[in-house]
């Protein structure tokens, strides 16, 4: 049978991909916040997921303001990079895991979480900069990825809790999955940071660490963050932390912190980094 056998969370900031690409990784202000993710992409290829369930936002890339899906589930067997003003990134094609997906849908839904299904969409950096974070720059990615979209760009995006009890949902569906997969799921986004207005460039350490404390030891109290607190303590893009619960959602309650790492700053954004095991 399948099995979700870890989380990962991590931040998606664009400028870290731009650094990967252009070369810059090794330069002075960049390298402090690779060297945390070098315990990570040695831990991933001895861990060799047969399958990725990666949790990110798009940024107006796949879906325009003119169709907000909340929750969106790519059934897809590929997906195209997206070009996001600049080019496409130039990093390996995403290859997909239909089977996984399709079983994911219905085990889902029938579960009474309402998910929009796609099956041609483009990935931005929400997607590809956690995959160069602990795959690095490969020929081709180790593994297929099923991409869960959800939105924290338009408000109302879903409450913290509503994405902890989906991440129960996403466990119930791999469980009964017929087939040997071995799965990792990715929560992405944040940690606290702010574009614009008065607040612009606003970092808030202590709630980020005090949220990577609450990942690893006490989800529900994660999950019980109002949109009101976020919003106050993590700054505007700061919801996109609401993603990590997904991920900690499929995990059993009790895990294993295998590796952290938090680096500011990133382009004005604050880094945060958690690697979560079940304990068997």
């Amino acid at each position: 049978m399948a099995e979700i056998i870890a989380g990962v969370a991590m931040s998606h900031v664009p400028a870290i991909g731009v650094a990967v690409d252009q070369g810059l990784t090794g330069e002075d202000y960049w390298k402090p916040l690779f060297a945390g993710f070098e315990k990570s992409k040695q831990w991933i290829a001895d861990q060799k997921p047969d399958a990725i369930i990666v949790v990110y936002n798009d940024h107006a890339t796949a879906f325009s303001l003119e169709l907000i899906p909340t929750f969106a589930l790519g059934c897809a067997a590929n997906y195209e990079i997206a070009d996001e003003g600049w080019g496409a990134r130039p990093v390996p094609p995403v290859i997909g895991e239909p089977e996984l997906a399709w079983h994911m849908a219905q085990s889902i839904i029938l579960d009474e979480f309402d998910l929009t299904l796609v099956n041609k969409m483009e990935v931005d950096h929400g997607l590809t900069v956690p995959l160069s974070l602990m795959f690095g720059q490969p020929d081709a990615w180790p593994c297929p990825v099923v991409p869960l979209c959800v939105n924290v760009v338009q408000y109302p995006p879903p409450t913290g809790n509503r994405c902890y009890n989906l991440g129960k949902a996403i466990r119930r569906a791999v469980d009964s999955f017929d087939k040997d997969m071995r799965v990792i799921i990715f929560g992405t986004g944040g940690m606290s940071h702010q574009l614009q207005a008065e607040r612009a460039g606003l970092i808030n350490s202590e709630f980020d660490n005090r949220f990577l404390d609450m990942m690893a030891n006490d989800p529900e109290k994660a999950a019980a963050i109002s949109h009101v607190e976020y919003l106050r303590e993590s700054g505007s893009e700061g919801i996109e932390m609401v993603m990590w619960n997904v991920m900690r959602g499929a995990l059993d309650h009790e895990v294993k912190e295998i590796h952290r790492h938090y680096h500011v700053p990133a382009s004005n954004t604050a880094v945060g980094h958690i690697i979560l095991e079940n304990i068997k």
